[in-house]
């Protein structure tokens, strides 16, 4: 008998000098994505405009900010779900996380500096600032492949101008001696897309078809780029929302960066993802209403899922 490997997820260049709008390669690739996103929902995109300075500056930024005292972080709220502090749960003690609405906004990345740091801390709000710019790129560049990928680029602009972007920073610290692994319990994410990016320590895990985990080992350069449930209803079911957890192995904190995209207002899914085979399945939704069902009462009572909250 021959020896198993695990599978692996498709690894994609976008700074490919030949990936050009229109060439073959551009094309190509967009149906790579476009597979990719349909099989697992999930893809790694080495992206090397981030400069290794600014991955070293993010993470040592990160670092500086779980240092400061639960009771300053836990000034970090909002009034959507999901956008606020998480830590000190019994039942994930390794995980922690901070978050800030609309990174990509000079002033919010600053409010939320000041909220941390009441005497100021420029280096931090320069380096997210500069970060959240970049991996904005990411996600509107996967967006428009996928998009085109399909042959409905029409609804490109429109999905742009009602993004909304929050940045998450994750911290998972060494388990203590006797202490179970596990960083977050298996999941898939109430966005749209999910983005990705972290320090040397690996952890993240995602689900293949066949119910295996496959381990990442993504590299400094890169991004892991993972369809949330928004983006499956989005397609009417093509998209595969991508299962994922956090296992920490190492005897090292663990860092990581996630940029989440939501859209404003009602979503509605595109005419040409339904024919014959393909029954509309899904009716306009609010990705934000869907948090807010998912955080809800009601939404416990179900699975909380998206074909729970707007599913035909």
């Amino acid at each position: 008998m021959g020896s198993q490997t695990q599978p692996k997820i498709l690894v994609v260049d976008l700074c490919n000098e030949n990936l050009k709008p229109g060439t073959s390669t551009w094309i190509s690739t967009c149906n790579e994505i476009r597979q990719a996103m349909e099989d697992t929902g999930c893809f790694e995109a080495i992206y090397n405009k981030i400069p290794l300075e600014i991955h070293n500056e993010i993470f040592k930024a990160a670092d500086e900010l779980f240092d400061l005292p639960i009771e300053t972080k836990m000034q970090n709220t909002s009034d959507k779900p999901y956008h606020e502090y998480f830590g000190q749960y019994t039942g994930i003690p390794l995980y922690e996380s901070l978050a800030i609405d609309d990174p990509t906004n000079l002033t919010a990345t600053q409010s939320f500096t000041d909220r941390m740091w009441p005497n100021g801390n420029p280096p931090f709000c320069e380096s997210v600032h500069s970060f959240a710019k970049i991996i904005v790129e990411v996600d509107q560049l996967v967006m428009r492949m996928i998009m085109e990928s399909y042959g409905i680029e029409k609804y490109y602009d429109s999905h742009i101008e009602t993004s909304n972007y929050l940045l998450r920073f994750f911290k998972y610290r060494k388990p203590e001696i006797n202490e179970h692994n596990v960083g977050l319990y298996p999941h898939t994410d109430k966005n749209m897309v999910s983005i990705i990016h972290q320090n040397h320590i690996n952890g993240l895990q995602i689900k293949a078809k066949d119910g295996e985990w496959i381990d990442l080992e993504p590299s400094p350069s890169s991004f892991v780029i993972m369809a949330a449930d928004g983006l499956l209803a989005w397609s009417n079911g093509r998209i595969r929302s991508c299962e994922h957890q956090v296992i920490i192995n190492a005897y090292e904190t663990r860092y990581s960066m996630g940029l989440f995209s939501f859209n404003r207002g009602i979503v509605h899914i595109p005419e040409e993802f339904v024919d014959e085979l393909h029954p509309l399945r899904y009716r306009p939704f609010d990705i934000y209403e869907f948090l807010r069902f998912h955080d809800s009462d009601e939404g416990k009572k179900t699975d909380g899922s998206i074909t729970s909250f707007c599913g035909i």
